[in-house]
């Protein structure tokens, strides 16, 4: 299992686009994929609970990746997430 934790920088916060195309990512991938912020956990498969995070900019969020390609799916997610969800 893998966790590693990011920071949302882009200034519109992790809203409806970049949340699909998150869902859309981890889609790609077999291994199970899990967000924690202040104290929820939801499945990041999921749309509708990536968008109850109602992350802002600032807002920091550990990201969990368990399964045979793991790896590959935390290096893809983290991507998006460092390049601001391709907004800055």
């Amino acid at each position: 299992m893998i966790e590693k934790t990011v920071e949302i920088i882009n200034n519109a916060g992790l809203h409806t686009r970049p949340a699909a195309t998150i869902v859309k990512i981890a889609a790609k991938f077999k291994s199970e994929f899990f967000i924690y912020k202040d104290g929820m956990n939801i499945n990041g498969k999921s749309i509708i609970g990536v968008m109850t995070l109602a992350a802002e900019k600032g807002s920091t969020l550990v990201l969990s990746f368990d399964g045979e390609d793991e790896q590959e799916a935390c290096d893809a997610i983290i991507d998006y997430f460092n390049r601001g969800f391709d907004e800055l």
